[in-house]
C-alpha cells in the first residue's frame, strides 16, 4: 500500500474521539509499512511531554507518535496552549513556552502563527508518506473560523480532505453531524469526504436506516461504526475523560492479599496527571480522582500530580479543606508523594518574584511537609533528565518554572527529588513508567500505609501496555473502517462533486 497524502480528522465535539481514531488510523498504516506521522496543528492541554528534539508538545501526540513507531519532535505539535486560568493560557510554539494570552488577544497572534504551521505540516509531508491531522474542538465553532489553525483553515491552506467523527455516545449523532456540515461555508464544505461514529453500544444494523438518510441529505458516506471499547484510557488528551466513577483504568484484581488505594488530587488546572496512570496498570492498584476531603478517609497514598498554576491550586486546596486532609494523611504516617507542582506544594514556601503564574510578589507558605523552598523563574526549565534510585535505573521529563533553592531532604533520586521516609517528592513527571522503579516505590508506598498483604506484581510491562492499546486502535480502525474508502480519501482528496448542504447559517470567511 502506498497511499501518499494526507487527511485531517475532526470532531462534532470535544472528546468525540479525534486523537484515538488518529492513533488507530497512524497504527493501521504503520502496520501496513507505510511511513506516517500525525500532527495537531494547535492543541490545548496541560498534559505534555518533552521530546528528544528538546521541547514541549501535547502527550496525545507522543502517543500517536509511538502508534506510528517514530519518536515524537516538536513538528507534531507546532502551537500548544495550557491553560492557567479560565481566561488565559500560556502559548508554546515548536516546543518553546512564548508568552501569554488571552481568549481574545490570541487571535491577534494567529496569522504568524498560521505560518509556524504551515512549515511545520510541510516539513511531515516532506519527510512521511502520509500526515494524519487531528483538528481541536470541533470546525462548527463558525465564531472562531476566521482565525482557526487547527480545523478547516488548516484544511483550505493545504488542501487536506476531512473525516469528521461524532460521539454517539453523547446521543444525537446524526444531527450533529449534519449540522457540523451545514454551518461550514460551501469552499469548507466541498473538504469533508465523510463521516465516521464512534463508541458504539450494540448491533450497528439499528443505525443503518439513519446512516442511509444522513447520506441522502448531505451526499457523503459514513465510513465506519467503531464499537465502544473498553480499556482504552492511557495517554489521553484529557486524561479525566477517561476516568469512569472517579477511578483511573480498569484496575486488575491484586496478586497478594490487598489492594492499595491511590488517591490523586484532583486540581482545577491539574498537569500531567497521567504520571498517575503507570501506577493503575498495576494489579492491585486502585487509583482514583478526588476533589473533596472524604475521599481521602480510605486512601492508603495521597498523590498530589502538577499544576499548571501551582499557587492558584494550593490555594484550591486550603480552601477545600483538602490541604488539612493531606497534613492529617502525613501526620497520621500513611504516604504522600508529589510530582512537579505537587511535589512543590509539599514544600515550606513558594516564591513568585517575578510574577510567573501570580502575582509578581507572591511568597506563600505550602504545607511544610517537606524541608523546600522553592522560587520561579521566568524561563521554563525542560528536559529529559536520567539516573538512578534505590539502585534502578531511571528516566523521565521535566517541565517546570519552580526552581528548588533550598532543599534539607535527602534526595528522592539521584541528586534530585526529597525523601523523608513517608513524604516523597520529585520534579520528574513519567518515572513509574519506568517497571523497575514503579514497583520499589509501590512496595515503599505500600509498606509505609501498612498494607502488609499487598503484592507486588513482576510482569507488568507499561510499554507493553502502551503499545497493546495502540494495537486495538489499530484493530477498531481495520476491522470497523471502510479502509479502502479512507485509503481513497488519504490519496485523492474529497470527490469534487460533493454538494452543498444549505442550513441559512453558513457565512464566508477567509
Amino acid at each position: 500500500m502506498d497511499p501518499k497524502g494526507a487527511v485531517l480528522v475532526a470532531g462534532t465535539t470535544s472528546d468525540a474521539g479525534k486523537s484515538a481514531i488518529v492513533a488507530g488510523i497512524c497504527r493501521w498504516l504503520r502496520r501496513r509499512g507505510v511511513s506516517v506521522a500525525p500532527f495537531k496543528a494547535q492543541n490545548m492541554s496541560n498534559n505534555s511531554v518533552v521530546t528528544p528534539d528538546g521541547g514541549e508538545i501535547g502527550r496525545a501526540q507522543a502517543m500517536q507518535a509511538h502508534a506510528c513507531g517514530i519518536e515524537p519532535s516538536v513538528a507534531l505539535n507546532p502551537v500548544l496552549l495550557k491553560p492557567g486560568s479560565d481566561r488565559t493560557s500560556q502559548v508554546v510554539v515548536r516546543g518553546k513556552a512564548d508568552g501569554q494570552v488571552s481568549a481574545l488577544s490570541y487571535r491577534t497572534r494567529t496569522a504568524a502563527l498560521a505560518d509556524v504551521v504551515a512549515d511545520s505540516l510541510a516539513e511531515l509531508r516532506a519527510t512521511y508518506d502520509v500526515v494524519v491531522c487531528e483538528g481541536a474542538g470541533s470546525p462548527a465553532e463558525i465564531n472562531l473560523r476566521a482565525t482557526d489553525l487547527a480545523n478547516m483553515g488548516l484544511a483550505r491552506r493545504a488542501g487536506l480532505p476531512v473525516i469528521v467523527v461524532g460521539d454517539i455516545d453523547r446521543g444525537g449523532v446524526l444531527a450533529h453531524l449534519f449540522g457540523t456540515l451545514a454551518v461550514l461555508e460551501p469552499a469548507d464544505q466541498a473538504l469533508v469526504a465523510g463521516f465516521v461514529i464512534n463508541k458504539f453500544r450494540g448491533d450497528p444494523r439499528l443505525l443503518d436506516p439513519g446512516l442511509d438518510q444522513l447520506g441522502a441529505l448531505t451526499g457523503r458516506p459514513t465510513l465506519g461504526v467503531l464499537p465502544w471499547a473498553d480499556g482504552l484510557w492511557l495517554d489521553a488528551e484529557d486524561s479525566l475523560s477517561a476516568v469512569a466513577d472517579g477511578v483511573l483504568g480498569r484496575p486488575a484484581p491484586p496478586r497478594g492479599e490487598q489492594w492499595l488505594r491511590v488517591a490523586v488530587v484532583r486540581f482545577p488546572r491539574i498537569s500531567n496527571a497521567t504520571d498517575a496512570e503507570a501506577m493503575a496498570c498495576e494489579p492491585g492498584v486502585a487509583v482514583r480522582y478526588v476533589t473533596e476531603p472524604s475521599r481521602l478517609l480510605d486512601s492508603d497514598v495521597v498523590v498530589l500530580p502538577g499544576s499548571k498554576s501551582t499557587v492558584s491550586d494550593l490555594d484550591w486546596l486550603r480552601r477545600s479543606g483538602l490541604a488539612d486532609a493531606v497534613v492529617a494523611h502525613a501526620k497520621a504516617g500513611k504516604p504522600v508523594f508529589g510530582v512537579c507542582g505537587g511535589y512543590q506544594m509539599l514544600g515550606a514556601r513558594i516564591r513568585d518574584p517575578y510574577g510567573v503564574e501570580a502575582a509578581p510578589g507572591t511568597d506563600v507558605d505550602g504545607l511544610g511537609l517537606l524541608d523546600l523552598e522553592v522560587e520561579f523563574e521566568p524561563d521554563k526549565h525542560l528536559g529529559t533528565p536520567s539516573g538512578s534510585a534505590w539502585g534502578v535505573p531511571v528516566t523521565g521529563y521535566e517541565i517546570h518554572h519552580g526552581r528548588v533553592v533550598r532543599s534539607g531532604d535527602a534526595p528522592m533520586l539521584e541528586g534530585e527529588g526529597s525523601d523523608r521516609g513517608h513524604v516523597l517528592g520529585t520534579h520528574w513527571h513519567g518515572i513509574a513508567e519506568n517497571d523497575a522503579f514503579r514497583r520499589l516505590l509501590l512496595t515503599r508506598l505500600a509498606a509505609e500505609a501498612r498494607r502488609d498483604g499487598f503484592t507486588v506484581a513482576d510482569d507488568t510491562s507499561f510499554a507493553a501496555e502502551r503499545t497493546r492499546q495502540a494495537d486495538v486502535l489499530g484493530d477498531l480502525v481495520e476491522q470497523h473502517l471502510d479502509t479502502g474508502a479512507l485509503e481513497q480519501v488519504i490519496r485523492n482528496g474529497a470527490p469534487a462533486d460533493l454538494p452543498v448542504v444549505t442550513s441559512g447559517l453558513a457565512r464566508s470567511a477567509p
